[in-house]
C-alpha cells in the first residue's frame, strides 16, 4: 500500500507544477498592476514604479516564475494586496469550512446515491428504477445556483427554518449544523444523479455474474447476494466517478459558497479575483488544486482496497 501510495504521490508533482505554472500565467493576463492596486489611486507614476521594482514585476516573466516557485517551496506565499495579511494565514482560515462543507455534502450524498442507484438495478424496469432515473436527471440537468437561489428563497427566507447566510461555528455545535443544512444540501443534490446512474449501470453489469448466480444457488438470502457480492464488484467504477467528480464538486463548492456567503477557500478565490489580489488568487487555486490530487490519491487507495490487484499492478 505504501508503494502504491508513493507512485501516485509522484504522479503528482508534475501535475501540481502544470498547476503553479497555469495559475501564474493565468493572472499574468488580467488587466490590472499589482503595484497601481498597492500604491492606490492617488498614487504618482514614480512611486508606482518603485513599487514594481521593488516587488521584481519588472523582471522577465521568467525570472518571476522562477521567483515565486523558490517562495512557494519555502512554503511562502506572499502577503494580500488588500487585507495586508499573509495568504498562508487566509487560507488557513478558510480551509477549515471549505473541508466542512466538502464533508457535509459527501456524507449524506454518496450513501444515498449508492443506495438508489442499487435499488433501481434490483427493480429495473419498474417504476421505482423509473422514479430513480427521473431523479437522477433532474440532479444532473439543474445547475447548483438554481438549487441553492430555491432552497434559500423557500427554506431559508420564507419558512425561516434554517439560516442562509454565513457560518454559524463549527460543525459539531448546534449553529454549525443548522448553517451547513442548505449549502451542503444544494452541493449534494447535483452529485447524487450521477452516483445512482453509475451505480445502477454497475450492479446491471454485476447482477448477471456468473459468482453471483452461484451465490444465489448455495441459497444466500438475496439481501446478502446484493450487499456481499453485487455491490462490492458494483463499487470499483463508482469510486472511479466519484474521483473524476472531485473537480465538478470543487467547482460546485465555489458557486456554492459565494451564494451562501461560507466563508471558504472558493469564495476567498473568487473574492481575490474580482479583487485583482493576486498572490491570495494564486494561494487559493492552488489549495484548490492540492484538495483535487488529495481526493484523487483517496480514490486510488479506495481502488486498492476494493480490488487488490489494483496494488499488485501498481
Amino acid at each position: 500500500m505504501l508503494n502504491h501510495i508513493a507512485q501516485r504521490l509522484a504522479l503528482s508533482v508534475p501535475v501540481l507544477f502544470g498547476v503553479l505554472l497555469f495559475g501564474f500565467l493565468l493572472l499574468q493576463l488580467v488587466p490590472a498592476d499589482p503595484a497601481a492596486i498597492i500604491a492606490g489611486p492617488m498614487a504618482s507614476p514614480e512611486l508606482v514604479s518603485q513599487i514594481r521594482q521593488d516587488m521584481g514585476l519588472d523582471r522577465p516573466i521568467v525570472i518571476q516564475f522562477a521567483i515565486y516557485m523558490a517562495r512557494v517551496l519555502q512554503g511562502d506565499l506572499g502577503v494580500s494586496l488588500i487585507s495586508n495579511t499573509r495568504v498562508t494565514t487566509e487560507l488557513a482560515e478558510a480551509i477549515g469550512p471549505t473541508a466542512e462543507l466538502m464533508f457535509a455534502c459527501l456524507v449524506w450524498a454518496v450513501p444515498l446515491g449508492i443506495a438508489l442507484g442499487t435499488i433501481a438495478a434490483v427493480y429495473r424496469g419498474r417504476l421505482l428504477d423509473r422514479l430513480v432515473i427521473a431523479i437522477s436527471v433532474a440532479g444532473v440537468s439543474t445547475p447548483v445556483f438554481f438549487i441553492g437561489l430555491i432552497l434559500m428563497q423557500y427554506i431559508g427566507y420564507h419558512w425561516e427554518l434554517l439560516p442562509f447566510i454565513g457560518r454559524g461555528g463549527p460543525l459539531w455545535s448546534l449553529e454549525g449544523l443548522a448553517s451547513i443544512v442548505l449549502p451542503a444540501l444544494t452541493l449534494g443534490l447535483v452529485f447524487i444523479g450521477p452516483i445512482a446512474r453509475m451505480t445502477r449501470t454497475a450492479a446491471l453489469e454485476v447482477l448477471n455474474a456468473d459468482h453471483v448466480r452461484t451465490a444465489r444457488a448455495k441459497g444466500l438470502a438475496e439481501r446478502t447476494v446484493i450487499l456481499q457480492h453485487v455491490l462490492r464488484n458494483a463499487l470499483i467504477p463508482v469510486v472511479t466517478l466519484i474521483g473524476l467528480q472531485a473537480g465538478y464538486l470543487l467547482g460546485g463548492a465555489v458557486v456554492t459558497e459565494t451564494i451562501y456567503s461560507w466563508p471558504g477557500v472558493g469564495r476567498l478565490a473568487v473574492g481575490a479575483i474580482l479583487a485583482s489580489d493576486f498572490p491570495l488568487a494564486q494561494g487559493a487555486i492552488l489549495v484548490l488544486a492540492l484538495a483535487f490530487l488529495v481526493i484523487n490519491l483517496i480514490v486510488d487507495m479506495l481502488y486498492a482496497v476494493l480490488d487488490p490487484r489494483v496494488e499488485s499492478h501498481g
